[in-house]
């Protein structure tokens, strides 16, 4: 993942980047077990990319669902690979599943 996104390993990480952050944030929600690997290293390189075109009014987040089981029940997510979009800190919009880069960058510009 380039080094725009953020990485953080535990809940209170996770806790502390969404509080830092200015602007919206793109919580890209991952994981390692067998039948999500595929899906979710497939949208680390759309997550990656939409992180390097809007590094100016986005920031993204990579959360794995096992290292952060609080972050994952916070924002209610209930599979691997899926994307949550918050503003001032509240959920804006979801999304489960894999997703082109078309369709990660129109989530996120149709709900700024």
């Amino acid at each position: 993942m380039p080094r725009r996104v953020h990485q953080p390993l535990e809940d209170e990480e996770v806790d502390f980047v969404l509080r830092m952050s200015k602007g919206p944030v793109l919580a890209y929600f991952s994981g390692t077990w067998p039948k999500a690997i595929e899906a979710c290293r497939a949208m680390d390189l759309v997550v990656g990319r939409i992180a390097e075109e809007y590094a100016n009014l986005l920031t993204v987040v990579k959360i794995d669902i096992t290292r952060c089981p609080g972050a994952t029940k916070r924002y209610d997510v209930t599979g691997a690979p899926s994307v949550v979009l918050l503003k001032e800190g509240e959920v804006a919009a979801r999304s489960a599943g894999s997703m082109t880069h078309a369709e990660v960058r129109d989530f996120v510009l149709a709900h700024f």
